[in-house]
């Protein structure tokens, strides 16, 4: 579980403004490189948390899927490899 990257849960406000990291190579991430050519520029509308991808391969980037844990079978044992116990 060390080599793991856990996501960013990342708290956000209204008006505030984001480069957020889609193409998962950015050393920054969640964040996204200056360069970055597939970087999501987003404006948050209303105050939430972001589950923010930070190992790079999660299919729906910037968001976090899961996939930085092995497969699990059973809500639990998701909710487990998701949060990292």
């Amino acid at each position: 579980m060390a080599d793991q990257m856990l996501p960013e849960v990342r708290s956000v406000a209204p008006g505030q403004v984001l480069r957020l990291c889609r193409c998962g190579q950015c050393a920054s991430r969640p964040d996204a490189a200056e360069g970055c050519a597939d970087a999501l520029d987003m404006t948050v509308g209303r105050e939430r948390y972001l589950s923010l991808c930070r190992c790079g391969r999660s299919a729906s980037l910037p968001h976090c899927d899961g996939a930085h844990a092995p497969e699990a079978s059973g809500l639990k044992a998701r909710w487990q490899r998701f949060m990292g116990r």
